[in-house]
């Protein structure tokens, strides 16, 4: 994802737009979280998500949804409550294991108490009834409003108003997402489509399943009036692609660009980790839609449409950042928000390496990936001081080019340091290992000295934590501006 203003936290939002969660007792004092060094009241100790089944209905009418999420979850410690992130919905009732259970609110937390204590090592499922409105003012929010639907937008902190989880990236799950829409909508979500059921009534349900564990923070669910364009990809992957239909066939040269971008990132990745992939250009240029270009959200990556009816040069290496990060952020997963350079970095290494391949100049008139990195070297020193080091990012700084083209210049530090057939090892066991879970900066050091025979933690470790910008190897004339 590209640069994105987090916006300041109250709790005053719990009432913005009458939303205060009906049923529910407000319970002062914060709840407690994971602990995340960027986000450390993200998420919630004692259990481990294992699926969420959520069903949306949208309402045409009031343009609101009506919502059940159900999540199945695995009791680490005993519990007399168990937390589920939340904000913005109203909640209607909550059940454990199919009885009524009571639940409070505690700023952004759904604290639901069982009849009894949850065991440990239990499996229990809580399911929690509720309404959402995609118009909501809130603080920080995922939902995208359009004027025919919505879309979502979770990362980094968000997907809680959309519905109750674990909102962490380190506990990844299992997610089946049922949309229902009135005739002459579409809903769709991410994965694969397995069932579409017209309700007689005038509404239509459509089913998805994601096969491989998924972050809450790249769920992808859209209404709207959209055409579903299906084409081959490498390998004879599916490619499916969401679009609004009155734009359907200003933006086919863009689409049509997907197979051949995913086969180049097949060659340096390996085969390409999910059942499907595809675009969804929202429905919506409203600039204050969302604060950035295109996210990754699993199998379905969401995008501003007017940015696709560019020409390839100005687009082609965005789409490459947004495609890499299938392999890194959505296959292999950050363990904390500290770790995101290994999702951006990696993304941003990638997408400049296709532009210069394919002659493209930058903005900068750069058309080699040395002659930018050399340029990125030279504001080293400024990033570390004003965005902190590379690998040690605070939430005002989060998507700051240091996450971006900072943790691309220090693969490619890692690259002159060890040589071009090993980094490209490095990176093929780095997502062969952690495959479908979570890696840390820690996992990502260990294997590089693993694969490359060399102990690189005090390499690494200076291009990743230091406040100064180490010596580029093999370019003693650099220097830092």
């Amino acid at each position: 994802m590209l640069t994105r203003l987090r916006k300041a936290r109250a709790v005053l939002a719990l009432v913005l737009g009458g939303l205060l969660l009906s049923g529910a007792v407000p319970v002062a004092n914060a709840a407690d979280g994971l602990g995340d060094p960027v986000f450390p009241e993200l998420g919630n100790p004692g259990y481990r998500a294992l699926a969420y089944d959520l069903a949306f209905d949208y309402r045409g009418d009031t343009r609101t949804v009506e919502a059940t999420a159900a999540v199945t979850a695995r009791i680490d410690r005993a519990l007399a409550e168990l937390r589920l992130d939340a904000l913005g919905l109203a909640v209607h009732a909550v059940r454990v294991d199919g009885r009524p259970a009571r639940f409070a609110i505690r700023d952004e937390k759904l604290v639901v108490t069982p009849e009894r204590p949850l065991r440990r090592g239990r499996t229990a499922r809580v399911s929690v009834e509720y309404t959402a409105d995609p118009r909501a003012r809130l603080p920080h929010t995922a939902w995208v409003p359009t004027p025919d639907g919505f879309a979502v937008a979770p990362q980094p902190d968000t997907a809680h108003t959309v519905f109750p989880c674990n909102d962490h990236p380190g506990d990844k799950a299992r997610f089946t997402v049922a949309v229902t829409t009135p005739d002459g909508l579409t809903g769709v979500a991410g994965g694969e489509l397995t069932a579409t059921e017209p309700l007689g009534d005038g509404r239509t349900t459509r089913r998805y399943v994601s096969r491989a564990p998924m972050a809450t923070e790249l769920l992808q669910l859209s209404v709207g009036d959209y055409t579903v364009r299906e084409r081959t990809g490498p390998h004879g992957l599916p490619v499916r692609d969401v679009v609004p239909t009155a734009r359907a066939a200003d933006l086919e040269p863009a689409l049509s660009l997907t197979p051949g971008q995913l086969a180049w990132a097949e060659d340096r990745l390996g085969p390409f980790p999910f059942e499907t992939y595809g675009l969804l250009p929202v429905n919506t240029d409203d600039p204050a839609a969302f604060g950035f270009t295109g996210l990754e959200t699993q199998t379905l990556t969401l995008y501003k449409p007017g940015f696709l009816l560019k020409p390839e040069p100005a687009i082609g290496s965005h789409m490459m950042h947004e495609i890499v990060h299938s392999w890194f952020g959505d296959s292999v997963t950050p363990a904390t928000w500290a770790d995101l350079w290994l999702n951006e970095g990696h993304a941003d290494y990638y997408g400049l390496t296709y532009r210069y391949e394919r002659g493209w100049p930058d903005d900068a008139g750069h058309t080699t990936l040395t002659d930018r990195m050399r340029e990125v070297y030279r504001q080293g020193d400024r990033w570390r001081r004003e965005a902190g080091p590379v690998a040690a990012p605070t939430a005002e700084h989060l998507f700051d080019d240091q996450r971006y083209l900072g943790g691309a210049l220090v693969l490619f530090a890692l690259r002159e340091k060890v040589g071009e057939e090993t980094f490209s090892r490095i990176e093929r066991a780095f997502l062969t290992r952690y495959r479908h879970g979570n890696a840390d900066t820690r996992d990502y050091v260990r294997l590089a000295s693993e694969i490359s025979g060399q102990d690189l933690d005090g390499f690494l470790g200076a291009w990743l934590y230091g406040r100064r910008t180490p010596p580029m190897p093999g370019h003693p004339d650099w220097t830092v501006g």
